[in-house]
Formats: C-alpha cells, structure tokens, sequence
C-alpha cells in the first residue's frame, strides 16, 4: 500500500527553518484599523514580490540531489512560476512552468528573467494540469503543484512562525486571528498547520469564493461556470484541493468573498497607510477588513501576500477614489 504524505506542523516548522537559512523574515508592520493595531505580513515584499518561494524552496530542496538534474515542472499565472523558478535557480535545476497566455507581463518577464521556460496555455479551452503532468512524465521531472503538496502547504505555513517570532520580538499580542489571501487554499492551510489555535478567515474575490462555500457547506464546490471577471489572476483556482480542503475544514476555517472594488480600495489603503505596492490578489484579505466583513481585534495578522503589478491596472487602481477608512463591523 502507498501512503501519501500528509502536509504537518513539524513538517511547517522544519521548512522555516530552511527559509530562514537563507532569507530574512518578510516584515512585520502595525497600523490602527478602526482605532484597533493590526499586524500586517508583508510578503509583497519577498524578493518575488511573493509569499510563493517559501513552498517552492521546501518542495525542491526535498528533491534527492540524483534527481534535480532532471529539473521541475510547475503550472501558474506567475507568482508560484517565479518561486519556482527562482528556487530552482538557487538550485541549479532546471525549470518549465506552464503559463496562461494571458498572465500578467510582470509576472511572465519575471519567471523568464530567472531562468524558466515557459509554456504557454489558453486557460479557457486548455488544462494546464494536464499539460505540466504530460511535460513532467516526458521529462523524467518533478511535477510541482501551486498548492495540491504537503511541502508547498508546509513552506507557506512558514510565514506564520515567522510572524508569531516577530510578534514576540515587538511585545504584540500572539496571532490569534489570521486573515489570508486564498486561491487554492495552501497558504491558509499552512497557516492553519503553523497555529492551530488561531482562527482562520480565507478571503476570496466574489465568484471565486469556492472555497469559502466548500468550508459551509462541508464538502467541495467549485467555482460555478462563467464565474466573473476578476483583477485577482493569482486567486482564479477552479476547485480547490482535498488536501488543503481537509486542513482547514479540521480547523474550522471560515470564509468571505470581497468585490472588486473593495480590492482596489485595499490596495489604496496599502499605499497610503503601509507605503506598499499590493496586488489585487495579494490585497483581499485587507479588503475584507476594510469593508467591515472581519471585525478588526488584537492579535489579528492580516497577510498581503503578493505585490507584482500590471503598472498601468494599478495606476488606474490608485487613481479610482479616495483612500477608504475601515468600515465598522
């Protein structure tokens, strides 16, 4: 009988470890939201612009040392592309992602300027799971999934020991309220793995909220058909995984949805409040505090998890309205 690895705290605690061997903690900043201190990770400011290489850096240096000559395969529209590739560069290794065609120019200079190949894909007509998996086998690589992995859940978690350690550096309250980005849902599980005693909130954007209906209702929902047009490219996961849905289903995760505008809002607020480039997807989890949907409280960490901007969607993002105050809950 096979058994499958299960993602685990150790396994998180293990992969800071890695992280902290060769990067410094992403910081850590504290801004007054409804009169209340709210702690805010900055993983836009990794050096992809993304919380992304925390798993990637786990999953490839897990790889045996015979192996890696024969490289990896990932599949994204950019943020977990460039943590690939930029792992695999640290490494020596080589790496294909396979990309939609329409990712974000940013984000697809940025996998190139590390070293990837890509591979395009039509994201409407084309399976980019079945594609990575086709590569992947021809290749004789390690196929490495954005979020369906126990070492990339585990590495994501690792942002949260870095932030309980920051915590306790600055005399703030532990993290006992996690606010976090969800796509796919392995940063959440992660964070979930890391503290298990905090509450998780996921945030999605409306029409993309799957997983945030999945945890209500017990089981998986997909995202319906035709789901909306939406700014959050790094959130636009069709059904999240088993694995990631287990996790935080045990540890009774709950979910919100936020607009499109409530997005852009957050992503003003960040560059007034927190002089911080946030993209869309990276912004949600602000968004939801803005617009009263989480009630804002000591001990909350709210995650900004990615920063790399299409500049002219951005501008047109800053230039909307003005900077919001938090709404009350």
């Amino acid at each position: 009988m096979t058994i499958v690895r299960q993602p685990t705290r150790a396994g998180v605690r293990d992969a800071a470890a890695k992280i902290a061997a060769i990067l410094p903690p992403s910081p850590l900043f504290v801004q007054e939201v409804g009169g209340i201190p709210v702690a805010f990770k900055a993983e836009c400011l990794q050096p992809i612009g993304a919380f992304k290489l925390r798993g990637a850096w786990h999953r490839l240096t897990a790889i045996d040392s015979k192996d890696r000559a024969r490289g990896v395969v990932a599949f994204s529209s950019g943020n977990h592309a460039q943590g690939v590739a930029w792992a695999a560069k640290r490494l020596n290794m080589p790496a294909v992602i396979v990309m939609p065609s329409d990712a974000p120019r940013a984000k697809r200079e940025g996998t190139l300027a590390l070293g990837a190949e890509i591979v395009s894909y039509d994201r409407a007509t084309e399976s980019r799971e079945k594609i990575a998996a086709h590569l992947a086998h021809a290749r004789g690589a390690v196929l490495v999934p954005s979020f369906d992995d126990p070492w990339i859940i585990e590495g994501q978690g690792s942002a949260a020991i870095e932030a309980m350690t920051q915590s306790v550096e600055r005399n703030l309250p532990d993290p006992d309220h996690i606010v976090v980005p969800c796509g796919g849902g392995g940063l959440a599980a992660g964070m979930a793995l890391a503290l298990p005693d905090a509450t998780i909130t996921v945030v999605e954007p409306e029409g993309w909220d799957d997983m945030r209906r999945s945890l209500e209702a017990g089981w998986i929902e997909p995202v319906g058909d035709n789901p909306p047009p939406t700014a959050c490219d790094a959130l636009q996961t069709m059904r999240v995984s088993e694995r990631t849905f287990e996790v935080l289903a045990r540890s009774d995760a709950h979910g919100v949805a936020v607009s499109e505008s409530e997005i852009r809002d957050a992503q003003r607020w960040a560059a007034v409040k927190l002089r911080l480039v946030v993209e869309p997807g990276g912004a949600v989890a602000l968004a939801a505090l803005l617009a009263g949907k989480v009630e804002p409280k000591p001990g909350m960490l709210v995650i900004l998890s990615g920063g790399n901007v299409d500049m002219d969607a951005y501008a047109a993002a800053l230039a909307d309205a003005e900077v919001p105050e938090a709404v009350p809950a």
